[in-house]
């Protein structure tokens, strides 16, 4: 069992803690997440951040037990594709007439995220020198001349068999209400149904009910959930 740890960092949490399955033994989870707790003491303490992949009941109680509050449910969603297609006009993100909107976009569509909002340049391009990027998959939809929404794809070609992700995905503020985000999501599952896949994937916050409620439409479903934990040292 691997208990992977980052810190100590510059901002809130000051610990970040990733408890990687398979989490078979719980009394060999409880013992090694004291050890890690009993290292940060003794490195200052602070606020510290546990993520439970694929969480289960007995995770849950493991961990609230030594005194973690679930406070963050991120939900792995899927669907078999195809799923009913888009007439929607995208197209591929080009870095260089397209950055600066789509980070003014990003910025906008997630004010309110803790990760996802503070995209920056240097970000977006140490994420497009990845193996797995493909700008065929990073589409762009302009209404009036403007970014109105944009959908990343990726690919998992690691596993059996490979499976589609909607890496990234968002509406500007300024076009809610247009039934963009159905549309998108859409054009999303069209280009991965394109690259021979036949299961597809998403991660939405728990609580984002209106993004919830289109994927469902589509014909998505809960699969597992990762749950962050906190605590204070």
């Amino acid at each position: 069992m691997d208990i992977h740890v980052a810190g100590p960092l510059a901002s809130s949490p000051r610990w970040v803690l990733r408890a990687e399955p398979p989490r078979t033994d719980q009394e060999l989870l409880a013992a090694e997440l004291r050890d890690v707790l009993s290292s940060i003491d003794h490195s200052g303490g602070g606020s510290v951040q546990l993520w439970i992949p694929a969480v289960t009941p007995d995770d849950d109680r493991t961990a609230t037990a030594l005194g973690f509050i679930g406070y963050r449910d991120l939900w792995q969603l899927r669907t078999s594709l195809p799923t009913d297609p888009t007439d929607l006009p995208v197209r591929m993100f080009d870095p260089d007439r397209d950055l600066e909107d789509f980070l003014e976009v990003n910025a906008r569509a997630f004010a309110w995220h803790p990760e996802q909002g503070r995209l920056t340049a240097e970000d977006l391009r140490a994420t497009m020198a990845e193996r797995w990027f493909d700008p065929a998959g990073f589409l762009l939809h302009h209404r009036d001349g403007k970014l109105a929404g944009f959908c990343w794809t990726k690919v998992h070609r690691d596993v059996e068999p490979a499976l589609g992700e909607i890496y990234a995905i968002a509406v500007d503020p300024a076009f809610h209400g247009q039934g963009l985000g159905d549309s998108m999501t859409r054009a999303g599952l069209d280009h991965l149904a394109a690259e021979g896949l036949s299961i597809a994937m998403l991660y939405v916050e728990s609580d984002n009910h209106a993004a919830n409620r289109t994927y469902t439409r589509i014909g998505f479903s809960r699969h597992h959930t990762d749950r962050a934990y906190r605590i204070d040292r």
